[in-house]
């Protein structure tokens, strides 16, 4: 089960960086960078629960502690590669970085990350895995 949760978040991983690349190519021009990243965490969450409905099955979670534990895997695996990608490829100051999680300056990446993590769980539940 863990090396399927790896394969799916490796899945997603790539789905999120295509998604972004879309996003900063098509919606930055026409709504500015801000609103963008705000309708990518909307785009970005269904194209996440989708790909969750469809691998669930395969990766076969029998319990929700066994949810959870993909979950949190997924997030921790996801935070590091937007550091990660965000401050030593892009070179996007921590700053720069922390406020794509801030509420209260418009960043809604942490409902995204919040998402990310319930996946399993609720593609589990509504697919009657668990």
């Amino acid at each position: 089960m863990f090396l399927r949760s790896v394969i799916v978040w490796l899945l997603i991983a790539l789905a999120e960086t295509l998604h972004g690349l879309l996003r900063v190519r098509l919606l930055n021009r026409r709504i500015g960078d801000r609103q963008a990243r705000q309708v990518g965490v909307l785009t970005g969450s269904i194209m996440i629960l989708l790909i969750g409905w469809l691998t669930m099955p395969w990766i076969g979670p029998a319990s929700i502690p066994q949810c959870l534990t993909i979950g949190a895997l997924w997030l921790a695996l996801m935070l590091t590669f937007e550091f990660g990608l965000g401050h030593w490829i892009f070179r996007f100051s921590w700053r720069r970085l922390r406020a794509d999680f801030d509420l209260r300056k418009g960043g809604l990446l942490s409902l995204g990350m919040a998402v990310l993590f319930l996946t399993p769980l609720i593609t589990a539940k509504l697919r009657g895995l668990i």
